[in-house]
Formats: C-alpha cells, sequence, structure tokens
C-alpha cells in the first residue's frame, strides 16, 4: 500500500510538472528569475546568494566587496570559491547577508557562493568539495550557564 503512494504521489508530481532535484541538477537553464540561488549560514549569520554569468560584479548588501568587507581575509576567503574554479570575472554575484559580525557573514557568504555555483554546474562540485567551500561550519557560540559567569568560567571559589 505504501508502494502505491509513492507511485501515486511521484505520478502526481510529474502531472503537475515538477520533476525530483536529482533529475533538474546540472543543467544550465536559470533555475529562479535568471540566476542560481545558494543559502550559506555560519555561527548566527545568513548569507542569500544569487549568481548568474557576467562580467564580475560582486555586490553583498549592495555595497561593493571592499567596502563592505575591511579586513584581508574576509575579502580573500569570499573570493576563494570563484578562484578554484577559475569564475572570478565569469559570474556575478549579489549577496544578502545579515545577522553575526563580519567573520561569520563572510563565512556564510563562503558557503552560499559554493552553493550556488554546485547547484549552476554540477562539474565544480569535486573541486568545490576538495577546497572544503561545501562543508557547513557548526560551530556556534556556547550557552551561559546558570550559577556560572560564562559558558565555562565560573565565579571565583573561597574556601576559607
Amino acid at each position: 500500500m505504501a508502494k502505491e503512494q509513492t507511485e501515486k504521489s511521484l505520478s502526481d508530481a510529474e502531472a503537475k510538472g515538477r520533476t525530483s532535484a536529482a533529475t533538474s541538477g546540472g543543467n544550465k537553464q536559470a533555475k529562479k528569475y535568471g540566476y542560481w540561488w545558494g543559502t550559506g549560514r555560519r555561527k548566527s549569520a545568513v548569507a542569500r546568494v544569487r549568481i548568474r554569468p557576467g562580467k564580475g560584479k560582486l555586490l553583498i548588501n549592495k555595497r561593493e566587496l571592499g567596502n563592505y568587507f575591511t579586513q584581508t581575509q574576509d575579502k580573500n576567503a569570499v573570493l576563494a570559491p570563484l578562484k578554484t574554479i577559475n569564475g572570478e570575472g565569469a559570474f556575478d554575484v549579489f549577496v544578502n547577508v545579515k545577522g553575526g559580525g563580519p567573520s561569520g557573514q563572510s563565512g556564510a557568504v563562503v558557503l552560499g557562493i559554493a552553493r550556488a555555483l554546485k547547484s549552476y554546474d554540477e562539474g565544480y562540485l569535486p573541486l568545490l568539495r576538495d577546497g572544503g567551500y561545501l562543508t557547513r561550519d557548526a560551530r556556534v557560540v556556547e550557552r551561559k550557564k546558570y550559577g556560572q559567569r560564562g559558558a565555562r568560567r565560573r565565579f571565583q571559589f573561597s574556601k576559607r
């Protein structure tokens, strides 16, 4: 009975013109409004990235990369996935990022760009994976515990 339901749901999805993610991946047709999308997260920062073939424009929150990130390590990190696939001047990248600080935001942008490039062309997958750009960094700030000054720091102990 469960098999019949899955076959029925698959036929309903095909009838409505939907395809599974496995069959639609790897094509060069734009996913949504002429862009390929990728979402990146790091600490409490979330980056929504759109890419399209272009001349190499990179805007973060409607500002140039150099005006948004002041640290060179953050700038280099954002450009790293594009350098890996030799696509620095081949794609226009538009990013909306919010939450967190500069380091978390740059990490979120890196993951978002890598995911968008992967959806653009599955051939980039081995290069991006080898560079570690598709791995979500799950480290977040540990919560403060009750009875302590911080997550691990305790109040001073006095024996006498």
